[in-house]
């Protein structure tokens, strides 16, 4: 590792000629990706301790910008980080070999997961996992979605407008124009009442096009509607992580959201409990929740299917990190963008919360299970349990229960 001048090291500063090798790089991420477990919070606190404290290969200073930084794009905030350090210390092969690190193990723990609940999902003894695992996973959704609304609604306005969001969503709107109208009422919501034209008298929260409130969520299946098949392919599945990892903002939670209207409803390739089962997974896991994908494409397409989707997930981030990585210094200071960053948050936990109504109806299958989730809501924001544990607690009650 190049450590800059003396100087620098003795005060605790990395010097920004400081280059880091690949190897380094590699051996670092390669460890946070196997013990990474407690969700992006704990991923950023782990590397925040290993690059800036340990190994100074970042100040602190320069640690928050990039952490900012991946709060302005879409993609998985913890995934982005560790792209943003890797190039930071070793140029574009860092971008990748970070990245790639980080992703790999826990897709490798997830796509043998998903080979075992293919081969032996129907055995007693998995499916009563998966009963006790479910419940949990509802319960730490519900904390994600608590600790990031008080973050997120900063004011009535966006309180209002997250309201808004929630009620067109209900209405079957599409999620791409949910998040992006929050994004633009936000803005809207900041500027001069003067200069708001004729829509100022306008309530803040959603302001809605003639007729989109009717625009249907996916590509037109109302909740509670039965989708149509669509037959299989691997390119199709590709372009459907591909798309999601290029516009989901907020929690890795409202991926939720995006499964559901496209693999569920749209494309009729998952049902319901497929899809809470590969959440599970992904809780039960390390590292990035986009994981999800590793075992989804596995349930549905076998090791091509995993690797496609995980690629899929994953490359947006890539390219936008690359991209935006120069521009950091700007975006930080723009209120534009901050606006739009606000607005899409709140509109990103309206989705969350309306996709976990829907999840309860197949998780929450009688009393037990509801005991299990309001338990495990009061370990969570109580006495801070790590969900990793709740989870796997969960998944062994479940089968000493259904044995």
């Amino acid at each position: 590792m190049g450590v800059g001048r003396p100087e620098d090291a003795a005060r605790g500063v990395a010097s920004p000629a400081a280059r880091t090798s690949l190897r380094e790089i590699a051996g670092l991420f390669l460890k946070l990706g196997t013990i990474a477990f407690g969700g992006p919070a704990a991923h950023i606190a782990m590397m925040e301790d290993e690059v800036v404290h340990r190994r100074r290969w970042l100040t602190r200073e320069q640690f928050l910008d990039y952490l900012g930084a991946t709060n302005l794009i879409p993609g998985p905030n913890s995934t982005e980080l560790a792209i943003h350090i890797g190039h930071a210390r070793a140029g574009w092969w860092g971008l990748l070999v970070a990245g790639t690190c980080f992703i790999l193990p826990a897709a490798l723990l997830v796509g043998a997961i998903a080979w075992a609940y293919v081969r032996f999902g129907t055995l007693p003894a998995v499916a009563g996992i998966l009963y006790g695992v479910k419940p949990v996973v509802i319960a730490v959704v519900l904390q994600a979605l608590w600790r990031l609304a008080r973050t997120a609604v900063k004011d009535l306005r966006l309180a209002a407008l997250g309201f808004g969001c929630l009620a067109a969503t209900a209405l079957g709107m599409n999620e791409l124009l949910v998040l992006a109208l929050g994004g633009l009422a936000a803005v809207f919501a900041t500027l001069p009442s003067g200069s708001r034209g004729p829509a100022a008298s306008a309530p803040a929260g959603l302001v809605l096009p003639r007729g989109a409130e009717f625009l249907p969520l996916g590509t037109g299946v109302a909740a509670g509607a039965t989708a149509l098949a669509v037959p299989f392919g691997l390119w199709p599945l590709f372009w459907v992580f591909a798309k999601i990892g290029a516009v989901l903002f907020g929690s890795g939670y409202v991926l939720l959201a995006f499964l559901r209207a496209d693999l569920v409803q749209r494309l009729g390739w998952l049902t319901e409990r497929q899809l809470l089962d590969a959440v599970a997974v992904g809780q039960v896991t390390p590292g990035p929740v986009f994981t999800t994908a590793t075992f989804i494409g596995y349930v549905l397409g076998g090791t091509s299917g995993a690797a496609v989707a995980t690629a899929g997930i994953f490359l947006p981030a890539f390219l936008f990190v690359a991209a935006s990585g120069p521009l950091v210094p700007h975006l930080r200071r723009s209120r534009v963008v901050g606006a739009v960053l606000d607005g899409v948050n709140v509109a990103s936990l309206a989705l969350m919360a309306l996709v976990t109504w829907q999840l309860t109806q197949t998780a929450l299958v009688d009393a037990v299970a509801l005991v299990l989730t309001v338990v495990s809501v009061v370990l969570l924001l109580r006495y801070r349990v790590n969900s990793a544990w709740l989870v796997l607690g969960g998944g062994l009650l479940g089968a000493l229960l259904r044995y």
